[in-house]
């Protein structure tokens, strides 16, 4: 079994593998309805979690709900080492969209939905998603509404732990002043380096960075210096992102999904890959391009 990548204690109390898994690639194209392989999807959440896979990131709107009433299938009852990691703020609309869901009473049917098809009496961790970067609807000058409906929920029992998603610094700041923040997820990877900034505030503050679409998404990460970069320390270009990702800072979670178990296998081997200084610097540059 690989290391994947050594634990990190979210909020300092839940420990959980610095490699993770993203379930939102289980649901159907688009992200929408059942997989197209219902018994390849439960066992590749069963074979991540066999092969250590701790944490664990997903929504109910995947789907919506079919991703979560899929882990419930295949894992419930959970191992008491994962941690399962949530997020609301969207919904999904008939025509399969993502519009922002972020009133008192969408964040509250959202949590609701998560503890119903997860089948638990408390959410791990739940995170304020302020917009969907793939589609690039507007970041709200203020999380402070909709993230005191969360905090108001977690004083309830309902979540032990809370985090944000597609933010600024400001918005961070602004969110910890209300309740503690355990992780950020924004996009982040070896071309999109947005956030660089926000990475090593994290790392400082003791907080998980967690990015999204660590291999490009929607359009996969593609560059001859990455090749070449593979190339000379024999592993996958997809491996030597992800292991530059944990490389980049010591809060660094990752949570790369996949459909298929084979890749899930070659996602996880990423962990235990060390790549030189000159490696390193190489891949660096295709940031700065």
């Amino acid at each position: 079994m690989a290391d994947l990548g050594g634990t990190y204690h979210l909020g300092g109390e839940l420990p959980v593998t610095r490699m993770g898994y993203g379930a939102m690639q289980l649901a159907g194209p688009g992200v929408w309805g059942p997989p197209k392989d219902h018994d390849t999807a439960v066992a590749v959440l069963r074979e991540a979690v066999e092969r250590g896979v701790t944490h664990l990131d997903t929504s109910d709107y995947y789907g919506p709900h079919t991703v979560n009433a899929l882990i419930k299938e295949a894992l419930h009852p959970y191992p008491e080492s994962l941690v399962i990691v949530t997020k609301v703020g969207a919904r999904r609309s008939e025509d399969k969209g993502w519009p922002a869901a972020l009133s008192a009473a969408d964040l509250t049917e959202a949590v609701h939905d998560n503890l119903r098809n997860l089948g638990v009496d408390a959410l791990d961790v739940v995170n304020l998603r302020l917009s969907n970067a793939a589609l690039d609807y507007p970041v709200p000058m203020s999380l402070a509404e909709p993230f005191g409906v969360l905090a108001e929920l977690r004083e309830q029992g309902l979540i032990r732990h809370l985090g944000v998603s597609h933010v600024s610094a400001e918005q961070l700041d602004e969110a910890k002043a209300i309740a503690p923040v355990v992780c950020v997820q924004n996009q982040y990877n070896l071309a999109h380096r947005e956030s660089d900034d926000l990475v090593d505030k994290c790392a400082a503050e003791g907080i998980a960075f967690v990015p999204y679409f660590p291999l490009g998404g929607f359009s996969p990460l593609q560059s001859g210096l990455l090749d070449d970069c593979a190339a000379r320390v024999g592993a996958t270009p997809m491996q030597v992102a992800l292991a530059w990702l944990l490389q980049r800072s010591p809060s660094m979670l990752l949570i790369p999904g996949t459909s298929s178990p084979a890749h899930l296998r070659e996602n996880l081997a990423a962990a235990s890959l060390e790549l030189p200084p000159d490696v390193l610097a190489d891949l660096d540059r295709i940031g700065a391009a």
